[in-house]
């Protein structure tokens, strides 16, 4: 079961905004993330759980901030209720998209579960909703992705499969590398692996 620590920056101007404490594990059913985020003062910011089935989809998410939280989950495309703390002005929301994502590094594995790439693979269009920071707000976007290089290194643990994911926003243009080994990202536009107790967990 992996278990570490993220830090969390504007890709833009490389302003630390959070860390995020996690832990993750493959199971019977598909995949499980759990993180607690803190702000760079120590302060308490919110959640995230995320479950996944063993297609990469997701069946369970609840993000919560100080002021908002979201449950979702694949159903009819994609469907949330997203409210505040006490439930008292909630919305329901539903898109034809194939899954979520965000700032968390957990929704850049779970894409990458979904898509199933090989380096042979070729460039696949995936349709997200984005749940953006501060205020966990919706947002319909399309992403290509492709996976560009697939290495091997070598470590204490033995090999440790890297892939090297070539990501597209298609209403922009621009383009990032995402590095995911196993079921940790390694290194992504915003996110930092500070730190790692255990192995990343191998997908079947």
């Amino acid at each position: 079961m992996p278990r570490g620590r993220y830090s969390l920056h504007d890709p833009h101007d490389h302003a630390p905004f959070a860390e995020e404490h996690f832990h993750c594990a493959p199971g019977p059913s598909g995949w499980r993330y759990v993180a607690q985020r803190t702000a760079p003062s120590g302060e308490h910011l919110g959640s995230v759980d995320l479950a996944l089935d063993e297609l990469g989809r997701p069946i369970r998410l609840e993000l919560h901030t100080a002021g908002w939280q979201v449950r979702g989950a694949a159903l009819d495309g994609v469907t949330w209720v997203r409210s505040d703390p006490t439930g008292a002005h909630a919305s329901e929301g539903n898109a034809r998209a194939h899954a979520f994502t965000g700032s968390s590094p957990a929704f850049l594995v779970a894409t990458a579960r979904l898509l199933r790439l090989t380096p042979s693979s070729s460039v696949t269009r995936v349709r997200l909703v984005a749940l953006t920071d501060p205020v966990l707000a919706p947002r319909t976007v399309d992403q290509s992705w492709a996976l560009v290089k697939r290495e091997a290194h070598a470590t204490d643990n033995g090999p440790l499969t890297v892939d090297a994911y070539q990501v597209t926003a298609l209403d922009t243009g621009e383009q990032h590398t995402v590095h995911i080994a196993g079921d940790v990202v390694l290194a992504a536009p915003g996110i930092e692996l500070e730190d790692l107790e255990t192995p990343p967990s191998a997908f079947d």
